[in-house]
């Protein structure tokens, strides 16, 4: 009776309506995901396994975006909270530039490096997933010059990489700068008008990178001494996003100088109390090797 009574252009109105409806519900179950908290725990029981999380974001289009929007961001807070609690120190909504996926990977990836104008290599040595990562913003106070000491930039130590046809083995630095769009090395590099690094890109973001020895603001003994290079063998970039990426030759060492290293690396350990510390794989196993992460 009630069928009746509604007009043709009525009930096709309502067939329509519910077709999509039953579309928008196969959608959400053809994703897996029902509840956004649920998937966000499963990654906590996990400790947030930075490869499970690379690959779930690379399932499909939602995942990706749900990886985006939440899951990267979890995955640095828990792994470095004292870090991201100093980047993300007067920031409102919490927001880091770049991105918590550019992030994330810098955490977690040695960029490898590339033959540049100022640092010769014979060959090319790849990015891969890092075993254990330290960063500390007492070792990134090396990295600045006397006029830019005011700003904040965690360091991580050199992953080390047998490669050129020297027997040294050259060391792979990255770090990120707090708010770097209000930084003076950024107003710095702004007002000397320094050019973009021709054929260098930054290896987490993509972005456009200076070179610190073309700008001449590289600390060069300080940046030394925490890398265990010599002044003349080491290099960084910074990018638009304030992410950083250097290389250095790194210095081969007597008995005798490993046993005073050791003591140095005591006191510094409590002088860098200011950073985190952690493993890329919490069985300690060696992790795949990848040049990029999705």
């Amino acid at each position: 009776m009630y069928l009746k009574l509604l007009s043709e252009k009525q009930i096709k109105k309502m067939m329509r309506e519910s077709e999509n409806q039953i579309t928008r519900l196969t959608e959400s179950a053809d994703s897996g995901i029902f509840n956004e908290r649920v998937l966000v725990l499963v990654f906590e029981s996990m400790k947030w396994d930075i490869h499970t999380l690379c690959i779930t974001a690379s399932v499909n289009c939602k995942l990706h975006a749900l990886a985006k929007r939440i899951l990267w961001r979890e995955l640095c807070l828990y792994r470095a909270p004292r870090m991201m609690s100093t980047l993300t120190e007067g920031s409102s909504n919490k927001r880091i530039i770049g991105g918590w996926q550019a992030l994330a990977k810098l955490l977690f990836f040695c960029g490898g490096c590339e033959p540049t104008r100022y640092f010769k290599l014979a060959r090319s040595s790849p990015g891969h997933f890092v075993k254990s990562s330290r960063f500390s913003k007492t070792s990134g106070q090396s990295f600045l010059t006397k006029k830019c000491r005011g700003d904040v930039l965690y360091v991580s130590d050199p992953c080390e990489h047998q490669t050129g046809d020297k027997n040294d083995d050259v060391g792979i630095y990255r770090g990120v700068f707090r708010s770097f769009m209000k930084s003076r090395t950024r107003e710095i590099l702004i007002r000397k008008r320094v050019d973009f690094e021709v054929g260098v890109r930054c290896p987490y973001c993509g972005a456009r990178v200076w070179s610190m020895t073309a700008a001449q603001l590289i600390p060069r003994k300080t940046a030394a001494r925490r890398l265990g290079s010599s002044d003349d063998a080491l290099e960084y970039f910074v990018c638009l996003n304030g992410h950083m990426h250097g290389t250095c030759w790194l210095v081969h060492l007597s008995s005798d100088e490993d046993d005073d290293v050791d003591d140095d690396e005591d006191e510094r350990s409590e002088e860098d109390d200011d950073g985190d510390d952690f493993t890329d794989s919490d069985d300690g196993s060696s992790p795949n090797q990848c040049s990029k992460k999705r």
